[in-house]
C-alpha cells in the first residue's frame, strides 16, 4: 500500500482497485476515475482548516453544503449521523493527549461515507487516524473489505483511544484521594474539579456517539452498511456502553473525592479552632485578673495592696494557679 499526496498538503488518499492493485492517485481527475471504480475503495483523509481545504468536497465529491459547513466551522459538534441517499454523513469525537492538569479537549472528525469511498475530515491530526493508516501501509488487507469496514476500522481505532484516557483519569483520582489524605491544599481542589471535568467530557463524547453506533449495528442504513459489517458496529457500540460505565464510577470516584477533601479541610478548621479555643480559655482568667488588678483604686481598697512587697507575686501566682487549673480540667475532659 502506497500512501500518495492529493493536489496540496493535508489530502491523502489511499485506493484499492477492483483488481486488488493499488494505484497512484496524484491529482483531481486520477481521484474522480478512481471514484468511477465502483468495486474498489478509496479513502480520502483531509486536514481541513479553511474554506478553501474543503474545495475538493465541493469540486469533487459534490457533498451537501451543510455536510462541509459543518466540516470548516471550528465549533465541536456531538456526534450525529445523517442519511443524504448517496452517501452517510458522521460526526464522531476523538479524543488524545492527555494532561492531569488541563481539560480535554476533543477533536471533531467528520465522515462521508459512500459506495465506493470513505472520506475523513479533521482540523488537527488525529493519532488514531495515523496510527489506521500505518496499518493499512503495512497491510493491504485493511482495505480489501467494503467501505463500511473501512470506516468500522477508523471509528474503532478512534473509540480505542477512549479506555486508555479513562484508566488516566482513573490514576489521577486515585492519586488525588492519597494526596488529599496527606496534604490537602487548596491546588487539589482544582485539580479535582478538573479531573471531575474530564470525565464529564468523556461521557459527552461517548453517549452521543453510542447511539450512531447503534443505529448503524440496527442496520438502518442497509443500502450502505452491510449486514455482515452491522456486527462489528455492535462491537463498538459495547465499548461505548462499558466506557459510559466507566465514566459514571469516575463521576462518582471524583465526587468522593471532593467531599473527602472538604470534610478534611474542615476538620483541620475544627481542630485549629479548638486550639485557638483553649488557648484563649487558658489565658482569659489571668488576663481578668490582671485587668482588674491593674485598675487605678485608692490603695486602700486593693488587695493586696500595691505598695506592698509580696502584693506583685501574690497576683502572678493566683493567675499561674487558675491557669494550672484550667489547664487541668481540660485535660480531665480530655479537650486538649
Amino acid at each position: 500500500m502506497r500512501e500518495v499526496t492529493l493536489l496540496k498538503d493535508g489530502v491523502r488518499v489511499l485506493y484499492r482497485s477492483n483488481g486488488g492493485a493499488v494505484n497512484r492517485v496524484d491529482g483531481a481527475s486520477a481521484l474522480e476515475e478512481a471514484l468511477r471504480d465502483r468495486k474498489g475503495v478509496v479513502w480520502v483523509d483531509l486536514m481541513i482548516r479553511t474554506d478553501d481545504d474543503a474545495a475538493i468536497l465541493r469540486d469533487v465529491f459534490h457533498f451537501h453544503e451543510l455536510t462541509i459547513e459543518d466540516c470548516v466551522s471550528e465549533r465541536v459538534d456531538p456526534a450525529r449521523i445523517d442519511d443524504y441517499g448517496e452517501y452517510l454523513f458522521l460526526i464522531a469525537q476523538a479524543l488524545s493527549g492527555y494532561d492531569p492538569g488541563a481539560e480535554l479537549e476533543p477533536v471533531e472528525v467528520d465522515f462521508y461515507l459512500g459506495t465506493n469511498y470513505v472520506v475523513s475530515c479533521h482540523r488537527e491530526p488525529i493519532a488514531a487516524i495515523e496510527q489506521f493508516r500505518e496499518r493499512c501501509l503495512r497491510d493491504e488487507r485493511n482495505l480489501r473489505g467494503t467501505p463500511d469496514w473501512v470506516l468500522h476500522g477508523l471509528v474503532d481505532a478512534i473509540i480505542d483511544e477512549y479506555l486508555p484516557i479513562v484508566d488516566a483519569v482513573d490514576d489521577t483520582i486515585d492519586g488525588l484521594e492519597e494526596e488529599v489524605l496527606h496534604r490537602p491544599d487548596t491546588a487539589l481542589m482544582r485539580r479535582i474539579l478538573i479531573a471531575k471535568r474530564n470525565a464529564l467530557r468523556i461521557r459527552r463524547a461517548a453517549v452521543p456517539q453510542r447511539d450512531v453506533m447503534n443505529r448503524l449495528a440496527r442496520g438502518e442504513f442497509p443500502q450502505l452498511v452491510h449486514e455482515g459489517t452491522t456486527v462489528y458496529f455492535r462491537d463498538i457500540y459495547d465499548h461505548l456502553v462499558r466506557i459510559d460505565y466507566l465514566v459514571d464510577a469516575l463521576r462518582d470516584l471524583a465526587d468522593s473525592a471532593l467531599n473527602m477533601y472538604l470534610s478534611v479541610v474542615s476538620n483541620r478548621l475544627n481542630e485549629i479552632m479548638k486550639v485557638l479555643t483553649a488557648v484563649g480559655a487558658v489565658f482569659l482568667p489571668g488576663a481578668l485578673i490582671a485587668g482588674i488588678y491593674g485598675t487605678n483604686f485608692p490603695e486602700t481598697n486593693v488587695w493586696p495592696p500595691y505598695n506592698s512587697e509580696w502584693g506583685f507575686w501574690v497576683v502572678v501566682a493566683v493567675i499561674i494557679g487558675i491557669t494550672l487549673a484550667v489547664l487541668a480540667y481540660m485535660r480531665y475532659r480530655r479537650w486538649i
